[in-house]
């Protein structure tokens, strides 16, 4: 990944890569591995990660 900082705007560079951070879901990965997840846990979390991504699927192809 790389961030351009253009006209010394540090700031606005620092937001950009917060954003794509989050958009790749690094601070979700990075709170859950914080501690150690049971392997059951896990499987449902995946589970419905899986079946919200299916919603939102959804939800976009009705809307277009």
């Amino acid at each position: 990944m790389e961030i351009q900082v253009l006209d010394n705007n540090v700031e606005k560079a620092i937001r950009v890569l917060k954003r794509k951070l989050q958009q790749e879901g690094l601070f979700r990965e990075m709170k859950q591995r914080k501690f150690y997840e049971k392997p059951s846990v896990k499987r449902k979390r995946k589970e419905k990660e899986a079946q919200r991504r299916l919603r939102k699927k959804m939800r976009m192809m009705n809307t277009d």
